[in-house]
């Protein structure tokens, strides 16, 4: 994993900047990452941005190209997704909610020139739950290159997050998040933002890396994406983060054990199902499983939920 004194700097300010993204629903992370490890990144990625055809329909983008994938694409793509910082700022705006969180996409995006403005939109609009105080999602906008609001740069509407999510029409004027190669561009899903209008010459190109809770189902199948004898070569707090790991309890397990155990391929017998217990759910349990031992009346164990 690349580390130098941009990620370290990066870090510091987590605690302001956990608060102003909590605050405004957005912060941009200034140089949250080393630019050579953006620049690698965007060269690993050159080939499949040339391949890639134009979106069809109106959301995606006429003269917009996108593919995801990323961390196949390109074996740096690891250090981007498990930067610290930003994944300080996720367990910050989800932790709340779920046992833990994870990988809702990594997708690359290419405005044209001539590329229309995005729609604005939520992304937590992408599930039907309730809305106003629980937060679904976590976007991170890192630029591949420059982000300029002549070039299309993301447009975001402070403090439309939310309760504000609510309201048809946000109270403030949007800014437009102009960001170099290294910055990262935070914003919660409940937050309303959209791609700009490249007015520009020159193509404008970037990676969204989202963060999502652990019960929900991504964006981009993991699965699917990374099957396990791909997500096998990850680092384990990768592959977990991508789907290979339970949420408590017992979430996202295969015949009752974590789906990890693909990594060994497939098992030729038959599996024991293992219980994947928050612990308070795991002191509930036991003081139920000793009251019906003989001699068990009367000796159960006081625990969070046993009173």
């Amino acid at each position: 994993m690349i580390i130098n004194q941009a990620s370290l700097d990066a870090a510091l300010p987590r605690s302001a900047a956990s608060h102003e993204m909590m605050a405004q629903g957005y912060t941009i992370l200034r140089r949250a990452a080393p630019a050579e490890l953006i620049a690698a990144i965007s060269e690993d990625l050159g080939p499949r941005f040339e391949a890639t055809p134009f979106c069809e329909g109106g959301f995606y983008g006429a003269r917009t190209k996108r593919f995801g994938r990323l961390l196949i694409r390109s074996p740096l793509m690891a250090d981007l997704v498990m930067n610290p910082a930003i994944l300080g700022l996720a367990e910050r705006a989800l932790g709340n909610w779920c046992d833990r969180i994870q990988l809702n996409l990594a997708q690359a995006i290419e405005l044209h020139p001539g590329a229309l403005a995005q729609l604005p939109h939520r992304d937590q609009d992408l599930w039907q739950g309730a809305l106003g105080e629980v937060e679904y999602l976590i976007n991170v906008m890192w630029p591949l290159t420059r982000f300029t609001e002549e070039n299309g740069a993301t447009i975001i509407w402070p403090h439309s997050h939310g309760v504000e999510a609510l309201v048809e029409q946000p109270r403030e004027a949007p800014i437009v998040a102009e960001a170099q190669p290294g910055d990262a561009i935070v914003f919660l899903g409940s937050t309303l933002h959209g791609a700009g209008e490249n007015r520009s010459a020159s193509v404008r190109r970037g990676i969204i890396v989202s963060y999502c809770l652990g019960w929900l189902k991504p964006y981009e199948n993991q699965w699917l994406a990374y099957p396990p004898e791909i997500a096998r070569t990850f680092l384990p707090e990768v592959s977990a983060l991508a789907g290979y790991a339970q949420h408590r309890p017992n979430l996202g397990n295969f015949e009752g054990q974590c789906p990890s155990i693909l990594f060994d391929g497939y098992p030729d017998h038959p599996l024991a199902a293992v219980d994947a217990l928050r612990p308070d759910q795991q002191l509930l349990l036991a003081d139920y499983v000793i009251a019906q031992q003989p001699g068990g009346e009367g000796q159960r164990r006081r625990g969070p939920l046993a009173a």
